[in-house]
């Protein structure tokens, strides 16, 4: 079923960003998912953090592969660039696309059957690759397109709406990419915006690949008793590690969190964030230990959200393999295609 085009009326009261864009500018067309589909409430996430960040709409692009998730895109920024891949291939379209235009901003909206089946090595190469992207998993646990069966991401023992338990051993995203390098490992879930949003608008700002697994039950197949991916589970057994906000470039603002409680802070725009310490024996920078601290709830059937892990030390795909500052897409052809001659005296080169 095609998407239904919102209409274009805007109240004149909403507030603009620094581009002058409503919030209604980030807006796609209308869902045609499930009501009450975890993924909705992603788009809602994903249009409030751009149009937070005053993002461009002409230098975003929307990726996606196949499946429920990969049907978001639609959903936001209608100004925006976009591809729909294969199954599996969104990694693999963007990294293709980062390399020719490393501009443009690029989300890529994938699912646990997209990026952990068919498209598990994509992903993996992208993560290795470092491409600067904002890679957000969709993670309902079934494969709602074909009536529910088990994706990769199913815990052990979790009931399929049959009534039916999984036995085989999940891939949990967030320690394969801590166990293959990511830079930026987040997890959240789709019913906590207050969480998500500035935990997207951080992995924009992410110079390399951001990862953030999102639990999103799927309203259908699988928010039922037994289910380890439905609302009620993820809401009784969700911990949080870090307390996630972000906070744009700017002139320094000083403050002292406590150790205990929280401590406000009052933003250059009159916004007020909330501080909290986290646990002393937390180090969203050390792979090893954030390891251990995800391996040791997983044993307490606990889901631990916020920004997990985070490395800005690591080159981008660009930065490692020294291409140019302007983007291939921009070049001359005289530049991308210099000729034979040159050519020749390369391959001497190699002699």
């Amino acid at each position: 079923m095609p998407s239904i085009v919102k209409p274009v009326a805007t109240h004149p009261s909403l507030q603009r960003n620094e581009l002058g864009l409503t919030i209604r500018d980030y807006e796609g067309s209308m869902s045609t998912l499930c009501a009450g589909c975890g993924h909705d409430s992603i788009t809602a996430a994903i249009v409030r953090a751009l149009w937070e960040v005053a993002m461009p709409p002409h230098m975003l692009a929307k990726m996606s592969g196949i499946g429920c998730s990969s049907k978001t895109p639609a959903y936001f920024v209608n100004g925006a660039h976009g591809f729909n891949s294969a199954h599996g291939r969104m990694p693999a379209i963007t990294t293709g696309a980062n390399a020719a235009n490393r501009d443009v901003t690029y989300i890529g909206v994938s699912g646990d059957g997209d990026s952990l089946s068919i498209g598990i090595g994509h992903m993996c190469h992208a993560i290795r690759r470092n491409v600067r992207m904002v890679y957000i998993i969709e993670n309902n646990g079934v494969y709602g397109l074909t009536k529910g069966q088990f994706s990769a991401s199913a815990d052990v023992g979790s009931k399929s709406k049959r009534g039916e338990p999984n036995q085989i051993p999940p891939i949990d995203p967030v320690l394969l990419a801590l166990s293959i390098g990511a830079t930026f490992v987040a997890r959240s879930f789709s019913g906590d915006k207050e969480q998500l949003v500035p935990i997207l608008k951080a992995a924009l700002a992410h110079r390399g690949l951001s990862l953030i697994d999102v639990i999103s039950p799927c309203v259908t197949f699988n928010d039922h008793s037994g289910s380890t991916k439905s609302y009620l589970h993820t809401r009784k057994h969700a911990t949080t590690a870090t307390e996630a906000d972000f906070v744009p470039p700017a002139s320094e603002i000083l403050a002292h969190i406590a150790q205990n409680g929280v401590t406000t802070v009052t933003m250059h725009d009159g916004s007020v964030v909330r501080f909290r310490s986290v646990p002393e024996s937390y180090d969203p920078s050390d792979r090893a230990r954030v390891t251990a601290y995800l391996l040791e709830r997983e044993k307490k059937r606990e889901i631990v959200t916020g920004l997990l892990f985070i490395d800005e030390s690591l080159p981008d795909l660009h930065e490692a393999n020294k291409t140019s500052d302007v983007p291939l897409a921009r070049l001359p052809f005289e530049k991308l295609c210099p000729g034979a001659a040159t050519l020749d005296k390369l391959q001497e080169d190699f002699r």
